[in-house]
C-alpha cells in the first residue's frame, strides 16, 4: 500500500478516536454525577466508547508506523525524481521486446523480479545508476545507466537510449573509458545531440575478446531482451525501435557496436564505431544474415592521423558493399576529419561526432 493512501486512511481514524474518547469522557462524568446523587447508573455505553477509542488509537498507530517505514516498489529507481516501475511500464505497453525463442527462458523472464538500480556517481553532470540483470547463463551481469542532466525535471518525458558497448569481459564501457560521458555531454550542451540515456552493459564473459566473439556470433550481444525489459521498467525511455535506440562502441568496443547495428537494424536506428579495428569478413556475413527490412546505418570514425583505424574502416565498408543480402544495402559513412593535440582530446571529439551522427536517427525526448 502506498504512503499517500496510508495517510489518507489515517485521518478518519484519528477523527473517530477523538469523537469516541470525548463521548466516553462526557458519559463518565454524567454517570459519576448520577452516582453522587444516588441515582441509577449504566456504564455500558461509556465502556463501549472507551473501548472503541482505544481500538481506533491502535489502528492509527499502526497506520502511522507503516507510513513512516513503507518501502518503495522493488523495481523503482533509487534516484531523484525517478518514477516507480508501474507508471514506466504503463506508459510503454509496447516497449517489451519479443520473447526469446526458448519457452523456458521466456517464462523465467516474465516471472523475474524488477531490477533495482542504485546511484553510484555523478559523471558529466548527470547521474550514473547501477544494477544487476540476469544474463543468458543465469548469472547476474552489471549494467550501468547514465541519466543526462535535468533527467528528473520532467517525469513524463521519455528519452532515447544509446547502448555503449564494452570490450573487457565482465566490465562496462565507462570503466574502460571514464571520459566517454564527457564527450556525449559535450554534444548535448552544444546542441548537436538530443538528451538521451546511455546504457552500458558489461561485456560477455567466456572469452578474452568479447567483440571478436560478437562479430562472429551477434547473438552474444549483451543488450538482449531481458536487459531491454529491465531498463524500460526502471527508466523513462522510448520503446526499443530505430527512432528510440542506437548503439556506440569506442576503441576495442567498436566491433560490438557494428555487429549490433548490422544484426538488428529493426531495433537500432544507427550504429557508430570510433577508432575500431574490424573483422571485415565476419561482419559482412553478419549483415548478410540479417532479416530483410530497412538497411543498417553505420558511422566508422577515426582520427585523421589514425592510419590503421581508417584502413580498417575502409576494408569493412568495401566488404559490406561486396557482400550479399542486407550487407550490400548497408549505408556506411567514414569520418576522417578529427584532429587535435592529444589522443584524449581526439577521442572526446570523435565521441561528440558519433553522438551528433546518432541523434539524426533518434527522436527528441517526448512527453
Amino acid at each position: 500500500m502506498s504512503r499517500p493512501l496510508l495517510l489518507l486512511l489515517l485521518v478518519p481514524v484519528l477523527v473517530a478516536t477523538g469523537v469516541l474518547a470525548r463521548g466516553a469522557l462526557r458519559g463518565w462524568r454524567a454517570e459519576r454525577a448520577a452516582l453522587t446523587y444516588e441515582l441509577g447508573a449504566d456504564l455500558r455505553p461509556v465502556l463501549l466508547k472507551a473501548a472503541g477509542a482505544v481500538a481506533c488509537s491502535l489502528v492509527a498507530t499502526a497506520l502511522a508506523v507503516t507510513a513512516v517505514f513503507v518501502h518503495r516498489p522493488a523495481g523503482a529507481v533509487e534516484a531523484r525524481g525517478a518514477l516507480p516501475v508501474a507508471p514506466a511500464v504503463a506508459a510503454h505497453p509496447a516497449a517489451a521486446p519479443p520473447a526469446p525463442a526458448s519457452s523456458s527462458s521466456s517464462s523465467s523472464t516474465a516471472g523475474a523480479a524488477p531490477v533495482a538500480f542504485r546511484s553510484v556517481g555523478h559523471p558529466a553532470e548527470g547521474e550514473l545508476m547501477e544494477g544487476a540483470v540476469p544474463g543468458a547463463d543465469g548469472h547476474p551481469r552489471t549494467v550501468r545507466v547514465w541519466l543526462p542532466p535535468h533527467y528528473a525535471d520532467d517525469p513524463s518525458a521519455r528519452y532515447p537510449v544509446l547502448v555503449l558497448h564494452a570490450s573487457v569481459p565482465g566490465r562496462t564501457a565507462d570503466a574502460e573509458l571514464p571520459d566517454v560521458f564527457d564527450g556525449l555531454l559535450s554534444a548535448i550542451k552544444l546542441g548537436r545531440a538530443h538528451p538521451f540515456l546511455v546504457l552500458a552493459p558489461a561485456a560477455p564473459t567466456g572469452t578474452e575478446h568479447p567483440c571478436d566473439l560478437v562479430a562472429a556470433a551477434p547473438q552474444a550481444l549483451a543488450d538482449d531482451a531481458a536487459l531491454r525489459t529491465a531498463v524500460a521498467a526502471a527508466f523513462h525511455t522510448l520503446p526499443p525501435a530505430p527512432q528510440g535506440w542506437a548503439t556506440l562502441g569506442v576503441g576495442a568496443g567498436a566491433p560490438c557496436a557494428v555487429a549490433a547495428g548490422l544484426a538488428r537494424p529493426e531495433l537500432y536506428g544507427a550504429a557508430a564505431a570510433v577508432s575500431g579495428r574490424y573483422d571485415a569478413p565476419a561482419l559482412a556475413q553478419t549483415a548478410a544474415d540479417a532479416p530483410a527490412g530497412q538497411p543498417a546505418h553505420l558511422l566508422l570514425a577515426a582520427a585523421k592521423d589514425d592510419a590503421d583505424g581508417l584502413a580498417a574502416a575502409h576494408r569493412l565498408a568495401d566488404a559490406l558493399h561486396a557482400g550479399k543480402g542486407q550487407a550490400v544495402r548497408a549505408v556506411v559513412r567514414i569520418s576522417d576529419v578529427v584532429q587535435d593535440f592529444t589522443p584524449d582530446r581526439e577521442r572526446l571529439r570523435l565521441v561528440r561526432l558519433a553522438a551528433q551522427y546518432l541523434t539524426d536517427t533518434l527522436a527528441h525526448p517526448t512527453s
